[in-house]
């Protein structure tokens, strides 16, 4: 007689980071998708006609990005600033490695269903470094990732004092990192800091030469003004556009469809969802220093339900139980 499984159907698929779940390039393919709706058509009347906005919140943990994907968002960001802040304590002046970035991607690929963009700085070095960057984070399972033209070390693109390497040279280090995919679908994004190096001209310019060199998704850091968001919206028309939202930093903040109108179809919050939790957490702490309790404070934090809901507790629980069975006996 074939073997009837003791768990019944769907219940191990539901187990996050531990049953089968969608493969790497199953969540490239949806990024992919949902980068292509966030570019105007052809016949469109203006930079935003027909764009569907993706919003892209980041997380610096696995916790982080099962919020984004339970909040109903279509994909994550790995923050490379909230990743060297939250995991390591260090300010976002490249201090993190290649290795480190890549485990830590694993990790966040695990923990969530929806596709992961992955900030992976400069690429860690040139051309070779940067091939090898592509295959690690690959392996990690990322549907994107995102390379910049800054010298190493590199800043926060909303601090001062950047310097950028020639844009030739990012030219061929993203030729050699589209060269370095094994799977076609994996999504590169090319970033350029020439807007506090050099001025938005010269940032256009290099968005046009990133992209014929294979770059898949544009990103011009920190444009100042509005109007500098409408003149990249217009001269880099039909390349998917990230515009980066940093509470107190240097681009204009507005809301996702004015940013949608004028071209950026990717609106990133790298920080946002970090900079809430730093905030609710030293409230929290200031309450349990100055008094010495926590029941009064039930209301403002996950309820026990909640959290393990969120973690999936109760669908692991059930296959512990199915798994414990033995085959044929009654549930």
């Amino acid at each position: 007689m074939p073997h009837t499984p003791p768990w019944e159907p769907g219940l191990l698929a539901s187990l996050t980071g531990v049953g089968p779940g969608p493969s790497a390039r199953d969540k490239r393919v949806a990024l992919r998708a949902a980068l292509a709706r966030t570019v105007p058509r052809p016949d469109a009347d203006g930079p935003g006609t027909g764009i569907e906005p993706l919003v892209l919140p980041g997380a610096t943990d696995a916790l982080g990005a099962r919020l984004v994907e339970d909040a109903g968002f279509a994909a994550v960001y790995a923050t490379g600033a909230g990743l060297a802040n939250a995991v390591f304590g260090l300010p976002d002046i490249g201090l993190i490695s290649q290795t480190e970035v890549a485990d830590h991607a694993g990790r966040l690929t695990e923990a969530t269903r929806i596709p992961l963009v992955c900030d992976a700085d400069t690429g860690y070095g040139g051309p070779l470094a940067a091939m090898r960057t592509v295959r690690l984070l690959e392996r990690a399972g990322v549907a994107g990732l995102q390379l910049e033209d800054q010298e190493m070390p590199k800043r926060c693109g909303h601090f001062d004092a950047h310097a950028l390497i020639p844009s030739g040279h990012m030219r061929t280090k993203i030729a050699a990192a589209c060269e370095a995919r094994t799977d076609d679908a994996l999504v590169i994004v090319a970033r350029t800091d020439a807007r506090s190096a050099h001025g938005i001209d010269e940032a256009i310019e290099r968005g046009r030469a990133y992209a014929e060199a294979g770059a898949d998704v544009l990103f011009v850091e920190a444009p100042r003004t509005v109007d500098e968001l409408a003149l990249v919206g217009r001269e880099l028309a039909g390349v998917p556009l990230i515009v980066n939202v940093v509470e107190g930093g240097k681009t204009p903040q507005l809301d996702v469809a004015e940013y949608a109108e004028l071209g950026f179809g990717v609106v990133l919050f790298a920080n946002y969802l970090m900079r809430s939790m730093h905030l609710a957490g030293q409230e929290a702490l200031a309450h349990l220093k100055e008094h010495g309790e926590t029941a009064s404070r039930a209301g403002r934090m996950a309820g026990w339900e909640q959290r393990q809901s969120l973690f999936n507790l109760p669908r692991f629980s059930a296959a512990e139980r199915a798994l414990d069975r033995e085959p044929g006996s009654a549930p």
